[in-house]
Protein backbone atom coordinates (compact mmCIF):
# COMPACT_ATOMS: atom_id res chain seq x y z
CA UNK A 1 0.00 0.00 0.00
CA UNK A 2 1.46 3.34 -1.01
CA UNK A 3 1.25 6.65 0.87
CA UNK A 4 -1.49 7.98 -1.40
CA UNK A 5 -3.72 4.97 -0.73
CA UNK A 6 -3.06 5.23 3.00
CA UNK A 7 -4.11 8.92 2.88
CA UNK A 8 -7.30 7.97 1.02
CA UNK A 9 -8.03 5.29 3.59
CA UNK A 10 -7.41 7.69 6.46
CA UNK A 11 -9.76 10.27 4.90
CA UNK A 12 -12.36 7.54 4.52
CA UNK A 13 -12.09 6.58 8.20
CA UNK A 14 -12.16 10.23 9.29
CA UNK A 15 -15.48 10.67 7.46
CA UNK A 16 -16.93 7.60 9.20
CA UNK A 17 -15.59 8.84 12.56
CA UNK A 18 -16.93 12.39 12.15
CA UNK A 19 -20.44 11.01 11.57
CA UNK A 20 -20.21 9.39 15.03
CA UNK A 21 -18.58 12.25 16.99
CA UNK A 22 -15.28 10.39 16.92
CA UNK A 23 -11.88 11.19 15.51
CA UNK A 24 -9.05 9.04 14.22
CA UNK A 25 -6.16 9.15 16.68
CA UNK A 26 -3.97 6.70 14.80
CA UNK A 27 -3.90 4.47 11.75
CA UNK A 28 -1.41 1.66 11.25
CA UNK A 29 -1.48 -0.72 8.30
CA UNK A 30 0.61 -3.85 8.64
CA UNK A 31 1.08 -5.03 5.08
CA UNK A 32 3.78 -7.49 6.12
CA UNK A 33 1.18 -9.74 7.73
CA UNK A 34 -1.19 -12.16 6.06
CA UNK A 35 -3.95 -11.15 6.19
CA UNK A 36 -3.12 -7.43 6.24
CA UNK A 37 -3.91 -5.84 9.64
CA UNK A 38 -5.52 -2.39 9.73
CA UNK A 39 -5.28 -0.87 13.21
CA UNK A 40 -7.46 2.18 13.85
CA UNK A 41 -7.25 4.07 17.13
CA UNK A 42 -10.26 6.28 17.83
CA UNK A 43 -11.20 8.84 20.45
CA UNK A 44 -14.32 10.86 21.18
CA UNK A 45 -14.32 14.47 20.07
CA UNK A 46 -15.70 15.58 23.47
CA UNK A 47 -12.87 13.88 25.38
CA UNK A 48 -15.03 11.17 26.98
CA UNK A 49 -13.67 7.65 27.33
CA UNK A 50 -14.03 5.16 24.49
CA UNK A 51 -15.92 2.01 25.44
CA UNK A 52 -15.80 -1.44 23.89
CA UNK A 53 -19.25 -0.70 22.45
CA UNK A 54 -17.90 2.43 20.73
CA UNK A 55 -15.20 0.33 19.06
CA UNK A 56 -17.74 -2.30 18.01
CA UNK A 57 -20.13 0.33 16.62
CA UNK A 58 -17.32 1.87 14.56
CA UNK A 59 -16.19 -1.48 13.16
CA UNK A 60 -19.12 -2.18 10.81
CA UNK A 61 -19.28 1.21 9.06
CA UNK A 62 -15.46 1.26 8.78
CA UNK A 63 -15.52 -2.21 7.17
CA UNK A 64 -18.28 -1.14 4.80
CA UNK A 65 -16.31 1.98 3.83
CA UNK A 66 -13.25 -0.16 3.02
CA UNK A 67 -15.31 -2.53 0.86
CA UNK A 68 -16.96 0.33 -1.09
CA UNK A 69 -13.64 2.10 -1.67
CA UNK A 70 -11.97 -0.84 -3.46
CA UNK A 71 -8.64 0.19 -1.89
CA UNK A 72 -8.02 -3.38 -0.72
CA UNK A 73 -8.15 -6.31 -3.09
CA UNK A 74 -6.86 -8.73 -0.47
CA UNK A 75 -8.07 -10.12 2.82
CA UNK A 76 -7.56 -7.98 5.92
CA UNK A 77 -8.26 -7.83 9.63
CA UNK A 78 -9.70 -4.63 11.05
CA UNK A 79 -8.77 -3.77 14.66
CA UNK A 80 -10.49 -0.84 16.38
CA UNK A 81 -9.17 0.40 19.73
CA UNK A 82 -8.96 3.42 22.01
CA UNK A 83 -5.85 5.44 22.73
CA UNK A 84 -5.73 4.04 26.23
CA UNK A 85 -4.58 5.86 29.32
CA UNK A 86 -1.70 8.28 29.08
CA UNK A 87 0.79 8.79 31.88
CA UNK A 88 0.63 12.55 31.30
CA UNK A 89 -1.98 14.43 33.34
CA UNK A 90 -3.72 17.15 31.35
CA UNK A 91 -7.41 17.46 32.21
CA UNK A 92 -9.12 18.51 35.44
CA UNK A 93 -10.56 15.00 35.52
CA UNK A 94 -7.01 13.55 35.50
CA UNK A 95 -6.00 15.71 38.46
CA UNK A 96 -9.06 14.68 40.49
CA UNK A 97 -8.70 11.00 39.60
CA UNK A 98 -4.99 10.78 40.44
CA UNK A 99 -4.89 12.95 43.58
CA UNK A 100 -2.46 11.29 45.99
CA UNK A 101 -0.65 9.36 43.24
CA UNK A 102 3.09 9.74 42.61
CA UNK A 103 3.88 12.27 39.87
CA UNK A 104 6.94 13.55 38.08
CA UNK A 105 6.79 17.28 37.37
CA UNK A 106 9.00 18.61 34.59
CA UNK A 107 9.86 22.26 35.16
CA UNK A 108 10.72 25.10 32.82
CA UNK A 109 14.47 25.59 33.25
CA UNK A 110 14.19 29.33 32.50
CA UNK A 111 12.27 29.91 35.73
CA UNK A 112 13.80 27.21 37.90
CA UNK A 113 17.19 25.63 38.51
CA UNK A 114 15.43 22.31 39.19
CA UNK A 115 14.45 20.27 36.14
CA UNK A 116 12.23 17.61 37.78
CA UNK A 117 10.32 17.18 41.04
CA UNK A 118 8.82 13.94 42.31
CA UNK A 119 6.05 13.77 44.87
CA UNK A 120 2.42 12.91 45.49
CA UNK A 121 -0.17 14.95 43.59
CA UNK A 122 -1.88 17.19 46.12
CA UNK A 123 -3.91 19.68 44.08
CA UNK A 124 -3.98 21.82 40.98
CA UNK A 125 -5.53 25.27 40.85
CA UNK A 126 -5.66 27.89 38.10
CA UNK A 127 -2.41 29.37 39.41
CA UNK A 128 -0.31 26.55 40.85
CA UNK A 129 0.32 22.85 41.19
CA UNK A 130 0.80 21.48 44.70
CA UNK A 131 2.68 18.25 45.35
CA UNK A 132 3.53 16.51 48.59
CA UNK A 133 7.27 15.91 48.82
CA UNK A 134 8.10 13.79 51.88
CA UNK A 135 5.27 15.31 53.92
CA UNK A 136 5.77 18.93 52.83
CA UNK A 137 3.42 20.61 50.37
CA UNK A 138 5.28 22.45 47.61
CA UNK A 139 3.31 24.90 45.47
CA UNK A 140 4.72 25.38 41.98
CA UNK A 141 3.45 28.23 39.78
CA UNK A 142 1.85 26.75 36.65
CA UNK A 143 3.98 28.92 34.36
CA UNK A 144 7.00 26.94 35.62
CA UNK A 145 5.40 23.55 34.87
CA UNK A 146 6.04 21.94 31.49
CA UNK A 147 4.62 18.46 32.07
CA UNK A 148 3.03 16.39 34.86
CA UNK A 149 3.21 12.60 34.54
CA UNK A 150 2.32 9.61 36.68
CA UNK A 151 5.41 7.78 37.87
CA UNK A 152 6.79 5.55 40.56
CA UNK A 153 7.92 7.49 43.61
CA UNK A 154 11.68 7.82 44.05
CA UNK A 155 13.35 8.34 47.42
Amino acid sequence: MNIEDKSKLEALFEKVANERDLEIYGLNIKTNQNPVVIEITIRKTNGDDISLDDCALFNTPASEAIEKSNLFNCSYVLEISSQGVSDELTSDRDFKTFKGFPVNVELNQKNSKIKFLNGLLYEKSNDYLAINIKGRIKKIPLDEVLKISLCTLKD
